[in-house]
């Protein structure tokens, strides 16, 4: 047997040095705040962020109509500012008070469904009908079976997003408003009211509400407070700032909490991901940044280019109107956080919001 000499085990200890060193892998392990107590928090400065900056970035969020806005790096707190007054009040906008997600709470239910099938609760490939029936739609028996859980997930329902045509109501979860437009798997629109039914089949699947199903499976696990209140047409999800950030702190850390895991890596993973080939920047209730192409809602148009091009091209998103955001950054450890009224963006989803505030938040952090 050839030995191996002295010389030769030193220069492998050397080469794998060496390549521990190159690892692209990041070294610093993330903070979990506790359940209540103190947050901990870094200095802009001890980052390296240009503080000289921050000032015009305040300016531009209360020139928007933010209420909350909180960046983490690493978990911890860097920049956390309340501005503004309550939603039925004068009074003024604490990190105590609640604020609705919007469709934000969106990619919180992509979360709940994926610990439910983890469970054993639901079967993402099978026909919704399986859980609420047949007759939740106007289709026909044939057509309504091709949707799946999946479908709904994804936003490839084939259900009319402008139903009913006379109004063009995206978000009404009715019988009578959810019309056949295509076979579900061959069309891309976001659609809400289709969405909203993800509530029923939690309920029927697991015999509890999204809320109590939630809060058992995934708020208590990470510190979060908050519920899901029925608002018109839609199922809300209210809490404060800093519950949005818990939630954006686990989808950093791939689902897990302080070592725990709450979404299945696995399920996550498809998450972040996109999801269908029709708008390649959404995943699972997910909007996702740095892909070829992206579409946005009411629109067949594909686009070209990045859902953000400010933003790091890693970077994946909820998102809700009037500018309620999560936007996590997996290669900087970042998560931001902000929470909103008006703006000049007020579509479905604000995208150009989004995109103008990383406009300014790279003055602040650097490219």
């Amino acid at each position: 047997m050839k030995k191996i000499s002295t010389l030769s085990i030193i220069a492998l200890l050397i080469i794998f040095s060496c390549s521990k060193k190159n690892d692209p892998t990041p070294t610093s392990a993330l903070y979990f705040p506790p359940a209540s107590g103190t947050w901990e928090s870094v200095t802009p400065a001890s980052l390296g962020w240009d503080e000289s900056a921050i000032p015009d970035l305040v300016t531009y969020l209360n020139s928007v109509g933010t209420r909350a806005f909180i960046i983490l790096k690493d978990g911890k707190i860097v920049i956390e500012e309340y501005m503004g007054t309550q939603l039925s009040s004068s009074a003024a906008f604490t990190a105590t008070n609640n604020w609705y997600w919007a469709s934000a709470g969106k990619t919180l239910t992509a979360a709940i469904v994926g610990i439910a099938n983890a469970n054993g609760k639901i079967d993402l490939n099978a026909k919704t009908s399986n859980y609420i029936g047949t007759g939740w739609t106007s289709e026909t028996v044939d057509q309504e079976n091709k949707i799946t859980v999946l479908h709904q997930l994804t936003m490839t329902t084939g259900l009319d997003d402008y139903a009913p045509p006379s109004t063009g109501d995206n978000e009404c979860p009715t019988t009578a408003c959810l019309i056949y437009k295509a076979d579900a798997g061959t069309r891309w629109a976001y659609h809400t009211g289709a969405y909203t039914r993800l509530d029923d089949v939690v309920l029927a699947a697991t015999g509890q509400t999204t809320n109590n199903y939630g809060s058992a499976q995934l708020f208590s696990k990470i510190g979060m407070d908050g519920n899901f209140i029925l608002s018109g047409e839609n199922n809300l999800f209210y809490s404060t700032a800093r519950s949005m950030a818990r939630f954006g702190l686990l989808l950093l850390n791939k689902g897990s909490w302080n070592g725990s895991s709450v979404i299945p890596e696995s399920y996550f993973n498809l998450m972040i991901n996109s999801s269908q080939t029709f708008n390649q920047s959404y995943g699972y209730l997910t909007w996702l940044n740095g892909k070829s192409s992206f579409m946005v809602p009411q629109s067949q148009t594909v686009y070209p280019g990045a859902l953000a091009p400010e933003a790091p091209a890693d970077m994946f998103a909820a998102m809700g109107k009037n500018g309620q955001i999560i936007n996590v950054v997996p290669s900087k450890n970042l998560v931001v956080i902000r929470m909103g009224d008006d703006t000049a963006d007020n579509g479905f989803v604000s995208l150009n919001f989004q995109n103008d505030l990383w406009g300014k938040l790279n003055a602040v952090i650097g490219k």
